[in-house]
């Protein structure tokens, strides 16, 4: 049995299906099963952090998100090992690198969880993506709205990486021997803007979008409703440190699963429909 935490996320989604049209018995938890809207044959549990031992019940493998168990992250990962689960893979962050900001809000966060699932006894895997594609959702309601995205640092560069590469690689980590103690960082195969990203949406939509760059100060909650308002200029800083330097990219997905990463206009693709009224 292979334990998935967030599996109504982009990531954790993606898992479950793919193992179960491998047919693997898959646990998915989630805190709502009853919008969950799962594949029929994954087994799909009420995630209670606060009681985890039912929740690894003959269970051996566990994909954990890092916000799965929220504060009771130790109790989780102890009653995932006294039920038997022999190895975690994680789905870390890239922020966790040398030389990286140790006191940024993300970086604290990976870095706890982390060190937590390291003192566990479980053997581990972590897996470690730079940017998303779906981060391109922010602009969903702009796209929807009108053929001009508003937005900051139009040449801001990413690799970003599609959440189903993300899975696959989570997927062989979880399968196959040889991951354990591995470290592996996840990149999309290409650099590409702000701006580029939005004209790739527009060809997926048949129709031209622009992105029009505002100044970062001009940007607050209404184009980050997912950043907390305290940490909104360390976000932005962020975000300008992009424009003008390369991001890391890694052949790690095809070496892991034997397919190329996915570009971001095959995400766009993939997602156009997310994008239409």
């Amino acid at each position: 049995m292979i334990v998935v935490t967030g599996a109504t996320g982009n990531v954790g989604r993606a898992l479950v299906d793919r193992l179960v049209a491998r047919g693997e018995p898959v646990r998915a938890l989630t805190r709502d099963p009853r919008r969950a809207r799962l594949p029929e044959r994954a087994e799909v549990v009420r995630l209670d952090p606060g009681d985890p031992a039912e929740l690894f019940r003959g269970a051996t493998r566990l994909f954990l998100y890092v916000q799965g168990a929220g504060d009771r992250m130790g109790d989780f990962l102890a009653a995932a090992r006294d039920a038997g689960v022999r190895h975690v893979v994680l789905l870390s962050s890239g922020i966790i690198q040398e030389g990286a900001d140790e006191t940024h809000p993300i970086h604290v966060m990976h870095a706890t969880v982390e060190r937590q699932v390291r003192d566990s006894g479980l053997a581990w895997t972590f897996l470690r993506p730079n940017a998303f594609a779906t981060n391109a959702l922010q602009w969903r309601a702009q796209i929807r709205a009108g053929d001009t995205v508003r937005g900051v640092f139009a040449d801001a560069l990413t690799a970003p990486i599609h959440e189903d590469d993300i899975a696959a690689v989570a997927e062989r980590a979880l399968l196959d021997g040889g991951h354990e103690g591995a470290v592996h960082r996840l990149t999309g195969p290409e650099a590409v803007t702000n701006a580029e990203q939005v004209a790739a949406l527009g060809r997926a939509l048949g129709r031209p979008l622009r992105f029009a760059e505002i100044p970062p100060h001009e940007a607050g909650p209404d184009l980050f409703p997912h950043v907390p308002q305290d940490a909104l200029e360390g976000f932005l800083k962020t975000i300008g440190g992009l424009v003008g330097t390369e991001p890391e990219i890694t052949g790690t997905v095809e070496e892991i699963t034997g397919s190329p990463a996915r570009t971001f206009s095959r995400w766009a693709e993939d997602h156009a429909d997310d994008f239409r009224d």
